[in-house]
């Protein structure tokens, strides 16, 4: 194919247009908030701790939607392997005591790089297993995949019950990444920051793969059309297995990310957060990283703002914002053949 040809074909897949309305809609949501809530400091605490939890539950939502949107698959089971990562987690505790309790910031960095590097990977071989035992069967079919994905998540945590027991974990936060960065009259959480920057890099990293190598073209293409492209020699459900199991590997970063800012957790921790994570993926479009990033940040803004200022309304807050953006774009905020 002439090199012209290949560009315009490249232009032509899905993923090159741009979408900037729901973004600006949500600064404008965000600059909205300061005149209600009055009190400048308040609003800038308040913002970043729902940028911090927007992050957190992209993490754990990312794989949700590559699994839902790619594979067809509905994997209500997804929460299980939020809670997998968060007991991982604890298993590194004691030996890298002397690192969490340091006051070095590299120290407490490491710490979590260590955690997080074995969490992802117990999640990610937990997935591989998962996607043969429960839900290679039932491809295809939705209601069987709900059926048996609740059941196999129910499994799961029993098994973590059996394994760890049934008292509360604990995950302490790292010493240096404690307390709060003080910008006049402005608290901002360190460990915050720390959610806001792995977010970025996830979020990066996974619209990176997603465009700009091969595997991410394999993908989007076996999406369009499998059979053409396993015409071409490639075998797509390799591919899809791999991508459930990156999904798994996501859940259980998030899963370390959030033991870590709650510190104190039971085997529950991702059935808690399941319902925000399904609004989330529903939200943004099933398959697009970029609406589960926007939904993820327009739930936790919602959440946080209206948590503040209308407490009574913060268990619903998150249902009519759905209903809103449904009604506003039933696709979601940006579909998979927009993203």
């Amino acid at each position: 194919m002439p090199a012209a040809d290949a560009s315009q074909a490249l232009e032509a897949l899905p993923g090159r247009r741009r979408d900037l309305v729901p973004g600006l809609l949500i600064l404008a949501f965000i600059g909205l908030a300061l005149p209600v809530i009055g009190s400048f400091p308040t609003w800038v605490t308040l913002t970043v701790a729902a940028l911090a939890m927007g992050m957190m539950l992209f993490i754990m939502a990312s794989g949700l939607t590559l699994v839902f949107g790619l594979m067809d698959v509905m994997n209500l089971g997804h929460a299980a392997f939020v809670a997998v990562g968060a007991y991982t987690a604890t298993l590194l505790v004691g030996p890298l005591k002397g690192l969490l309790e340091s006051e070095s910031v590299w120290a407490s960095l490491a710490a979590i790089t260590a955690v997080i590097a074995l969490s992802m990977v117990v999640t990610a071989a937990l997935g591989w297993v998962y996607e043969r035992l429960f839900v290679r069967p039932v491809y295809g079919d939705h209601l069987k995949q709900i059926l048996i994905t609740i059941g196999a998540m129910i499994i799961i945590e029993q098994i973590v019950l059996v394994l760890f027991g049934a008292n509360q974990m604990m995950l302490p936060m790292p010493e240096a990444l404690r307390g709060s960065l003080l910008l006049g009259d402005v608290a901002i959480e360190r460990y915050r920051l720390v959610a806001v920057a792995v977010g970025l890099v996830v979020y990066a990293g996974l619209t990176l793969l997603l465009t700009r190598t091969r595997v991410g073209l394999l993908i989007r293409a076996g999406v369009e059309n499998r059979s053409m492209v396993e015409a071409l020699g490639y075998r797509i459900r390799n591919v899809f297995i791999a991508v459930f199991v990156g999904g798994s590997a996501l859940a259980g970063l998030g899963g370390v990310m959030w033991g870590f800012y709650r510190e104190q957790f039971t085997v529950a921790i991702g059935a808690e957060v399941l319902v925000q994570m399904l609004i989330i993926v529903i939200i943004g479009g099933l398959g697009s990283v970029t609406g589960c990033f926007a939904g993820a940040m327009l739930i936790a803004l919602s959440t946080n703002y209206v948590s503040f200022l209308l407490p009574d309304m913060a268990l619903v807050s998150n249902i009519l914002v759905m209903m809103a953006v449904l009604l506003w774009r039933p696709q979601g905020l940006y579909p998979v053949n927009k993203h």
